[in-house]
């Protein structure tokens, strides 16, 4: 018998109604949005901690400025990357599309070249190298990554393909046949795996890049292993009848994560 999707709202809270400029609004407290302050404090504080034994190198009021900046790429760039790479037909038909944040849709990889775009900023505003900024960073990801898999496997989006292994889930919005929960798949693995080989990688590496080229490594890899159970989106199916977006996408970080871990550079 397959698993039961758990009964959870998606909604921890409701306020209001509220009324501004003659409109009435029900702000909400949803558990996707607090995945996305858990991942942040706890980058913060994780930072903060590394910042505290840099010797004078980081300080907490810089690492606040990079969370600043990088939360920033990763709404702005997450939403604008999603449109553009999953629903690009919207956006020509309705450019509004783009603002509409209460319809869903976030992507990882928009979300990355945004954060990519504050760290460039961040190394030019503070004198530092690009990658020394990004081995800064790349460690504690994986924490908001895993929370956001956890939001999404609690509103009930981005599930598998249909599957009859023992775990397999019915979900709301999947229809009536049995699903691989791929939301705890990528939680798994670009969450909790992703996070312990970094922190294991990067006690071990002194080279300047390697640590953002294991994360741009691990990341691709697993995101492309779950790719195999996961369900594309509806409109845009597979290309050449078996390759998603997700893995075309991951292709290119795999091959730049492997270059940056085995380039001859600096140390630090």
């Amino acid at each position: 018998m397959p698993l039961n999707f758990p009964d959870i709202d998606p909604v921890i809270a409701k306020f209001g109604p509220f009324e501004l400029f003659g409109q009435s609004f029900e702000p909400a407290l949803r558990w996707y949005g607090l995945m996305y302050l858990v991942g942040f404090l706890a980058a913060l504080w994780l930072l903060n901690r590394k910042a505290d034994q840099s010797n004078g190198v980081w300080s907490r009021e810089q690492v606040s400025d990079l969370l600043f900046y990088g939360f920033l790429g990763v709404v702005l760039g997450g939403r604008l990357g999603y449109v553009l790479f999953y629903h690009f037909d919207l956006l020509l038909a309705d450019p509004v599309y783009l603002f509409r944040i209460s319809e869903g849709g976030m992507s990882f990889h928009g979300g990355l070249i945004g954060v990519i775009t504050a760290m460039v900023y961040i190394a030019w505003r503070q004198g530092r190298q690009f990658f020394a900024v990004a081995d800064m960073v790349a460690p504690v990801v994986p924490i908001g990554l895993g929370a956001g898999r956890i939001g999404n496997f609690i509103n009930g989006e981005l599930w598998g393909r249909v599957s009859d292994v023992p775990w397999a889930m019915v979900f709301p919005t999947g229809g009536p046949e049995p699903r691989h929960p791929s939301q705890l798949y990528q939680f798994a693995l670009e969450g909790v795996a992703l996070y312990m080989l970094l922190w294991w990688f990067a006690k071990r590496t002194n080279k300047v890049g390697a640590v953002s080229g294991m994360f741009l490594l691990g990341y691709g890899v697993f995101r492309i292993v779950v790719e195999t159970v996961r369900q594309p989106d509806a409109h845009l199916g597979f290309y050449l009848g078996f390759i998603t977006m997700g893995q075309i996408l991951s292709l290119p970080m795999i091959l730049f994560g492997l270059y940056l871990i085995l380039r001859k550079q600096e140390t630090r």
